[in-house]
């Protein structure tokens, strides 16, 4: 395995700092995902991070499964879709029982949103009768969570944690939680640091996960203030902007395909607080503190999935995000 740092959660379990991410930019991806879980179990990783809406937990568990590693040493993330907050446990084990790798180390509640899809309908698959559940509709995140925490009772799931919290939201969840999330997985890159809700987490003891922390496509991997520190140090960008997030106490879930930058994204480098203060300086550029994904509505520009950027606690502007194409 390769010498990748654990960082230590509040309940008292252990998570590899950096994982896979198999979001494909697309739901599936069949072989694709399996093989390139397969090589990445090869080159040292052990911790993936995938979800029922990704529709690739069978090709996760099947690579981990024939790489002949214990189950013990690797880590798997999966989260529950928001059309399933009123079928939590359903929903768990059927993650489970694709993944088939006997427990889940921690699961996520993927969006504070709830969805309502027809029952004939597949998850994965866009449909026109899909409806976006507001904030004080049932079951609101509250007691979704209060579901997912009776999923600990039985013994097959070790972690609980969110994904797309704000602190407006965990503001209104915490007070009700017997388990306090142990992670909340969000969009994190030099563009999108976080600050506040890193340190509003970390109050709080809950550990902040970056999800495309590379940013998309090249926008952030071809930044001149990145290449020039990569230059500087003698490492890649990939490598400046995953070392400067574990380097502040994230979790860090890149994606690559490729072999050799599968390698090198696990080569973590040690970055001076000068160099430090220059990616966090980044985002004071003129436009340069926006999200880079393209998630955001196209139709009702201002939100995600439904909500608002006010629902959801998000401090951005429309003119603070990457059209969507």
């Amino acid at each position: 395995m390769a010498n990748v740092p654990f960082f230590t959660l509040n309940d008292g379990t252990k998570i590899p700092c950096l994982g896979m991410g198999c979001w494909m930019g697309g739901p599936g991806g069949g072989e694709r995902v399996y093989e390139m879980c397969a090589e990445a179990l090869k080159c040292g990783y052990r911790h993936f991070d995938t979800a029922a809406g990704y529709g690739n937990e069978e090709e996760v568990g099947r690579a981990i499964r024939d790489s002949g590693i214990p189950r013990s040493e690797i880590y798997v993330t999966t989260k529950l879709g928001s059309p399933d907050h009123h079928r939590v446990k359903d929903a768990f084990e059927e993650s489970l029982k694709k993944l088939d790798v006997s427990y889940i180390d921690l699961y996520l509640m993927h969006w504070p949103q709830g969805t309502i899809y027809p029952r004939s309908s597949v998850y994965r698959e866009p449909t026109p009768f899909r409806s976006f559940m507001g904030p004080e509709e049932h079951p609101m995140y509250i007691e979704t969570w209060k579901e997912m925490e009776k999923l600990m009772q039985t013994g097959r799931v070790k972690t609980l944690g969110v994904s797309n919290f704000s602190i407006k939201t965990l503001e209104h969840l915490l007070p009700h939680c017997e388990i306090i999330p142990a992670t909340n997985q969000v969009e994190l890159h030099p563009c999108l640091p976080q600050t506040e809700l890193k340190a509003y987490c970390e109050a709080k003891k809950i550990f902040l996960t970056a999800y495309s922390p590379l940013g998309r496509s090249t926008f952030l991997i071809e930044d001149a203030t990145i290449k020039t520190l990569a230059q500087k140090v003698n490492t890649s960008p990939a490598q400046i902007l995953i070392s400067w997030a574990i380097q502040r106490g994230i979790i860090t879930v890149p994606k690559s395909e490729n072999r050799e930058r599968m390698r090198a994204n696990m080569t973590l480098v040690s970055l001076s607080a000068e160099d430090m203060a220059v990616v966090d300086a980044l985002h004071q550029k003129p436009n340069m503190h926006k999200s880079l994904l393209v998630y955001h509505d196209k139709e009702a520009p201002g939100g995600v999935f439904g909500w608002t950027y006010e629902q959801l606690g998000w401090n951005l502007v429309l003119g603070g995000v990457v059209p969507t194409d």
